[in-house]
């Protein structure tokens, strides 16, 4: 059965608090513009479709046809998802994983803080993000120094709280020289 307000919903709730978490890390128009594509029919009828409530849809989607055609969509056009940035190296002859820009690194993580907050209601808490990274296979597949650089603003947020890791994730400039720095000053 079709869970079509239930999504509707949980998205909306995911996009609001992904919207104030950019803002509170000074990106605000990527929050604005964040997740826009879970309202087309190719990503919104298999969510509802799939409609889990605890976790995405795409899991379901997944089981039930052995891919997700909404996570595939999505992931195509929304560059907050470290799976945007795979490219073919000339050199190895494979397709690898290139460095986010620093503004998606922000966004992910925004993403990722807000979706554990959706999903997890009153169970939350600045444990659940590095831990759900951690035990996740996402650090073995993207690009080292994003993995470093997430995980390290995902360690800030437990041991430090919100308001400082966002304060220091709004602080960092999308400086080459700064971006080199940032997993160093974020220990």
């Amino acid at each position: 059965m079709l869970h079509i307000i239930k999504h509707f919903l949980t998205i909306t709730k995911h996009r609001h608090k992904v919207i104030y978490h950019c803002f509170k890390c000074g990106i605000l128009w990527q929050g604005l513009r964040h997740d826009l594509s879970k309202y087309s029919m190719t990503e919104f009828i298999p969510g509802a479709r799939y409609y889990l409530g605890d976790r995405s849809p795409t899991e379901a989607e997944r089981r039930t046809i052995g891919y997700s055609a909404a996570w595939l969509h999505h992931k195509g056009r929304n560059k907050h998802h470290f799976e945007y940035w795979e490219d073919y190296n000339v050199v190895t002859r494979r397709t690898e994983p290139v460095e986010m820009p620093l503004k998606y690194v922000k966004e992910m993580f925004c993403d990722r803080v807000a979706a554990g907050k959706v999903y997890l209601g009153d169970k939350y808490t600045n444990d659940n993000p590095i831990g759900y990274f951690v035990n996740g296979n996402a650090k073995n597949i993207m690009h080292p120094n994003t993995a470093r650089l997430l995980e390290s603003w995902l360690l800030m947020l437990q041991r430090e709280g919100e308001k400082k890791t966002f304060a220091y994730i709004k602080s960092l400039k999308a400086d080459k020289a700064v971006m080199e720095d940032n997993y160093e000053k974020a220990q």
